[in-house]
């Protein structure tokens, strides 16, 4: 990995706690040797992607990537357009809808309504999905052309739960399953007592740029009613992207 590569895993990394963290635990967490650490700290705090407390010496994120992302906001307002849409799923099915974005090589997290029931399922906003575990990363996977979807099944695939599907013929089954119906249905494959359905939002290109999911606990919601989630996913995908796309023709 290049030295900006490193310095910018070291910011992901930072963007990623959830807490003010000291420099000897960067370091270790970062596989960076202290005094690399230091140098990136020091640059990234003078360009004012992250900041130092004055009294603990521990680090947080700078503002720097909130100017950046307004900027980008501004200027191409996915999560804006998308909002409304994910807010009315929220509303229609009375669980946690939440809304990914592709970049940088992973499927993560910008925006999230939570259901207002008292059981209900946390998503952290920026919170990584992996393809083959979730049904954010299911239903993305089964639209990308069969050289990358090759590309993301040969190489090891974690186990986030016991039912999580770490065979990667076993995951082709889903994702051909995904695409002819549309969206996708992970049950538990991320997190125990959780199931979940999601729909690719999808560019002009054929390309899917994201996700939108509805996640529930198992107690509440079975397949059957994930599948009828599942098509009102669908259906606000395609709206986000109609939205999205048209009012920049």
């Amino acid at each position: 990995m290049s030295t900006i590569g490193k310095a910018l895993a070291l910011l992901d990394l930072i963007s990623r706690l959830d807490r003010d963290t000291g420099l000897s635990d960067l370091a270790r967490l970062s596989a960076l040797d202290k005094a690399t650490a230091r140098r990136f700290l020091v640059e990234l705090e003078r360009q004012g992607f992250v900041e130092q407390d004055a009294e603990t010496r521990r680090y947080r994120l700078g503002a720097a990537p909130v100017r950046l992302a307004r900027i980008r906001q501004a200027r191409f307002p996915f999560t804006a357009v998308a909002a409304p849409f994910v807010r009315a799923l929220a509303e229609e099915t009375g669980e946690t809808v939440h809304l990914s974005e592709f970049a940088g090589g992973r499927l993560a997290t910008i925006h999230v309504e939570d259901s207002s029931q008292a059981h209900r399922v946390i998503v952290d906003l920026g919170a990584a999905l992996p393809f083959h575990a979730t049904a954010s990363g299911l239903a993305f996977l089964a639209f990308l052309p069969g050289d990358e979807i090759d590309r993301v099944l040969a190489q090891p695939l974690e186990r986030f739960s016991p039912q999580t599907i770490t065979d990667a013929n076993a995951v082709r089954a889903i994702l051909a399953e995904t695409a002819e119906r549309g969206f996708s249905i992970s049950h538990q494959g991320f997190e125990m007592g959780v199931i979940s359905a999601a729909a690719p939002i999808i560019a002009p290109n054929g390309r899917p740029v994201g996700a939108i999911a509805v996640a529930a606990p198992t107690a509440r919601a079975d397949t059957a009613r994930m599948l009828d989630i599942g098509a009102g996913a669908a259906a606000a995908a395609r709206g986000i992207a109609e939205k999205y796309y048209g009012t920049k023709r």
